[in-house]
């Protein structure tokens, strides 16, 4: 979709008018989460053996109801409630709560998650940290604004310069289970090159690094509803989003997300032994 904008198939606004809907309602939902976060909730288990709370379920319903009484055609997919298909270009690809098991614990680095698909295509999308009050939205060829934390405005959101893994800081979401994954020999390796390993994962990691503040991001196992505002997001700011395969799809059950410059260097260690 890169040449045509995001907005291919609409007009300018029409696609402005849908970034800012997003962000409305990632806001909107992250209100509901605020008012469970800190509480013990009860979780049930789903098919996957995920958990799923009452939060989830709530926050999705509002992010659904409130997309189709404005665009009743377009279609929908969330984690909670699986997929209205409608006849319109767009989809709206919808996680409640990115980082349950965080949440569920009392720790902020969870996430309201919106990705917008137009003709089959990452367009662009949303991430909300309600704990953290931290915000970024990114359409394809728009660049990528982030609302810091107390900030009434935005900032463009950018990738470190970091050109070299000696100076890198490397972040995935589990590093026990990313130990014994298809690629753990490849992330010991790479944690032996960089300066620095943290766990400071979910979505959380990847905004790190859309914000210049960590150079990689690696989720060896990364849902659609997971991944779709992450793509428009890192490579808006100026880095590179793909699946462990070097594919930049939000479909591809992984996600690695770099300053850019480091990119190759990350994907190649990380697909050593496999």
């Amino acid at each position: 979709m890169r040449g045509g904008g995001a907005e291919e198939g609409l007009v300018r606004n029409e696609f402005a008018d849908l970034m800012e809907l997003a962000r409305g309602l990632a806001l909107r939902a992250g209100e509901i989460t605020l008012k469970y976060f800190g509480e013990v909730l009860v979780a049930d288990e789903k098919a996957d053996g995920t958990p799923v709370t009452r939060a989830d379920r709530e926050a999705e319903t509002l992010l659904r109801s409130e997309i189709r009484r404005l665009y009743p055609d377009h279609s929908i997919l969330g984690e909670e409630f699986g997929e209205h298909t409608g006849p319109a270009p767009v989809r709206w690809i919808l996680d409640p709560i990115d980082g349950t098991l965080a949440f569920r614990r009392g720790i902020p680095r969870y996430a309201v998650l919106i990705g917008i698909e137009i003709e089959g295509e990452p367009g662009g999308g949303g991430a909300h940290f309600p704990a953290l009050d931290e915000t970024v939205t990114a359409a394809r060829d728009e660049g990528c604004n982030w609302w810091p934390r107390g900030s009434g405005s935005s900032v463009s959101a950018r990738v470190s310069e970091v050109g070299n893994l000696e100076n890198a800081l490397a972040l995935t979401t589990d590093p026990e289970r990313i130990s014994v994954s298809a690629v753990g020999s490849g992330w010991r390796s790479l944690g032996g090159r960089v300066e620095l390993v943290r766990g400071w994962g979910d979505a959380y990691g990847h905004l790190l690094v859309a914000t210049g503040r960590a150079e990689v991001m690696v989720d060896p196992s990364l849902s659609p509803w997971d991944a779709a505002p992450l793509l428009p997001i890192v490579t808006e700011s100026g880095g590179r989003f793909t699946d462990l395969q070097g594919n930049e799809t939000i479909h591809g059950g992984s996600g690695v997300s770099t300053n850019g410059r480091v990119h190759q260097a990350v994907l190649d260690i990380l697909r050593e032994g496999v």
